[in-house]
């Protein structure tokens, strides 16, 4: 698609018709959403219940106390496997497009690495891998 010229009578972008296709888009999936809200809202079965009042999922009766203690190490864990996860996604990703990044590509993921190492130091020197039952200081 070519730029339309460029003579100041255009107020808008001189890639007007993408934009407007976009809009097009944008308010046909807005209408299209309204549209199946107000269906489902105006079709659908209400059966009002003691069950369904209930601050629960799918309408079924609890049957005990919905706060369930987790102890802090297990945040901990899926904490770090999420952090060392994304690492690992980086890291492979640069494996697999090292010829083409170069020494470059080398210094950032060497950057990227040493930045994580030294955060795990720090970490542990304030006894975040600490996960024993003894008392933290």
């Amino acid at each position: 698609m070519e730029p339309l010229p460029q003579n100041g009578a255009h107020l808008l972008s001189p890639w007007e018709p993408g934009v407007l296709g976009l809009a097009v888009y944008a308010g046909a999936a807005l209408l299209m959403l309204a549209a199946i809200l107000f269906l489902t809202s105006w079709l659908g079965e209400h059966k009002p219940g003691p069950a369904k009042d209930l601050p629960y999922e799918s309408g079924i009766l609890p049957t005990g106390s919905p706060r369930i203690l987790y102890a802090i190490p297990f945040y901990l864990v899926a904490t770090f496997f999420l952090i060392f996860d994304v690492e690992a996604l980086y890291v492979f990703s640069w494996a697999v497009a090292f010829n083409d990044l170069g020494w470059t590509g080398w210094l950032q993921m060497s950057v990227f690495i040493a930045v994580l190492f030294i955060s795990l130091i720090y970490v542990w020197k304030k006894g975040g891998l600490d996960w024993g039952p003894e008392s933290r200081e």
